[in-house]
């Protein structure tokens, strides 16, 4: 398996948990200077996988393009939002495919780590309209301290001790601010944050976990299947699973 090829984990992103709508509608007040009407605000979202934020973006009533360049994810994310009014293309973060000055906002979610930001910054200004707004959002894990999911990572590192984790394997506290402003073509960068609890069960959160690819990607197979029977097991007498996230987001200004 290959580290950010997401191919074969594909059919188990609908597993993921989403995004807080909250959160997303104080984003769009701060992002909507000109107060337009939802049916005249457009929205980019770059590397949408297969839709967990494209549909909730949808649900605000503004114009979504979704743009994501892996083709089984992208196959996922049009069968996932298939009755919302969403537009899908093939299109990476550094070569979006998108027209210029088309969009309002442009979003990426848990995705943006992947490209090169001296890359996909000016192609984001570009896609922008004058004023808008590009958004980077992630949506790791709030581990505490004395929990079963802390308890869970710890196992991981001790099955993979030469782990690197790509994303946001616990809480990611990594600061952006300085990246989404290094090339120029965006200013003024404010970040939010909130907690967000989503309820799985055992096998919705087994599926989140086989839609992790860096663990895969580092592990192998045969490391890859003892951390999942050791998940399996901690979690073997929980019916319910309370799992903490810390959604955190930084936007900026097109210079433009």
């Amino acid at each position: 398996m290959k580290q950010g090829d997401f191919t074969l984990m594909a059919q188990y992103y609908i597993n993921r948990p989403a995004y807080s709508t909250m959160l997303l509608q104080k984003l769009l007040a701060c992002v909507n200077e000109e107060n337009l009407a939802m049916k005249d605000f457009c929205i980019t979202e770059v590397g949408a996988g297969t839709g967990k934020m494209t549909k909730l973006l949808s649900n605000f009533g503004a114009k979504v393009l979704a743009i994501e360049p892996n083709d089984a994810m992208r196959e996922e994310g049009i069968k996932y939002t298939k009755n919302c009014p969403v537009i899908w293309q093939k299109g990476s973060g550094e070569e979006t495919g998108a027209k210029s000055d088309s969009a309002n906002w442009l979003v990426m979610a848990s995705s943006f780590h992947w490209t090169d930001p001296a890359l996909s910054l000016p192609e984001f200004k570009r896609v922008l309209k004058k004023g808008g707004y590009f958004t980077a959002i992630w949506n790791p894990r709030n581990i505490k301290p004395d929990s079963i999911f802390e308890e869970i990572e710890q196992e991981i590192f001790k099955i993979v001790p030469e782990l690197k984790r790509v994303s946001s394997g616990s809480q990611n506290t990594k600061d952006w601010s300085e990246v989404l402003v290094s090339s120029g073509d965006f200013c003024d960068c404010f970040f939010m944050e909130c907690d967000y609890i989503e309820m799985m069960d055992k096998d919705r959160y087994m599926g989140a976990w086989k839609s992790v690819n860096d663990i895969q990607a580092q592990a192998g197979e045969q490391r890859w299947q003892e951390i999942l029977r050791m998940i399996e097991r901690k979690i073997s007498h929980l019916k319910i699973i309370e799992m903490p996230y810390k959604i955190r987001a930084w936007s900026a200004k097109s210079t433009k």
